[in-house]
């Protein structure tokens, strides 16, 4: 049996119609659910769920009342859904914020859906620039901040490929703030001297042969370095 990914089960779940919570009648709400456990410990068994969030469910509204006579608990219910099934359970919150911040609104759903097309656009243009050899546009999109993380990593794995010596300077000055395309970008630097049998010079960082026993930029003894 295949497993779904995470973001195929967002796909299916968001194609879906929502169900009506069945204490008020109204809409519920898609949820992510958070990193945490939950009842027995062995997780929601989902990665979203619909949520019924009306203030004015007879559920939601007789709770408080209900979990502080019975349990001296400040807190209440909202109805949750599994998707695909027609179980509802109780979900535990403790303020009328309880977790909202998990919703699925049509704010993030457009943000998603902007990122997946970004990464679509930039995959396509980094796919020409490969079959050309284009290395100087592959250069200025991992350069570029703007561009989604996927599109820079794969940029700069594409750069062990096809950059040229030129491009090292550049590669090596940048700081991306993530670990992944770090790691990226000193194993394409790695690739790129492999390629044109180079190395920098261990005193002056310049690009020397890689056989070279005096460095012709700083006039250093670099053999065996």
């Amino acid at each position: 049996m295949a497993i779904e990914t995470k973001e195929q089960v967002f796909e299916k779940v968001m194609s879906m119609k929502k169900p009506l919570c069945p204490h008020c009648k109204k809409e519920m709400s898609i949820w992510e659910v958070p990193p945490v456990t939950f009842s027995d410990g062995l997780g929601w068994g989902t990665p979203y769920l619909f949520i019924c969030f009306n203030d004015e469910c007879p559920l939601y509204k007789q709770g408080w009342d209900d979990l502080m006579e019975n349990f001296a608990q400040t807190a209440s219910y909202r109805c949750m859904n599994y998707p695909g099934t027609d179980t509802f359970e109780l979900m535990p919150v403790f303020s009328s914020m309880g977790a909202t911040g998990q919703i699925i609104d049509e704010q993030v759903v457009a943000a998603e859906e902007a990122l997946k097309e970004a990464i679509k656009k930039g995959f396509s243009i980094l796919a020409d620039c490969y079959v050309s050899k284009d290395s100087p546009a592959v250069l200025r999109l991992l350069l570029d901040p703007t561009e989604p993380a996927k599109v820079r990593l794969k940029a700069a794995e594409m750069m062990g490929d096809i950059g040229e010596l030129e491009a090292v300077d550049a590669l090596r000055n940048l700081k991306v703030g993530n670990e992944l395309i770090q790691k990226e970008i000193d194993k394409s630097v790695t690739k790129i001297h492999e390629r044109h049998y180079t190395r920098e010079c261990p005193f002056c960082a310049e690009i020397i042969k890689k056989k070279a026993k005096i460095c012709k930029h700083c006039g250093k003894e670099v053999a065996g370095e």
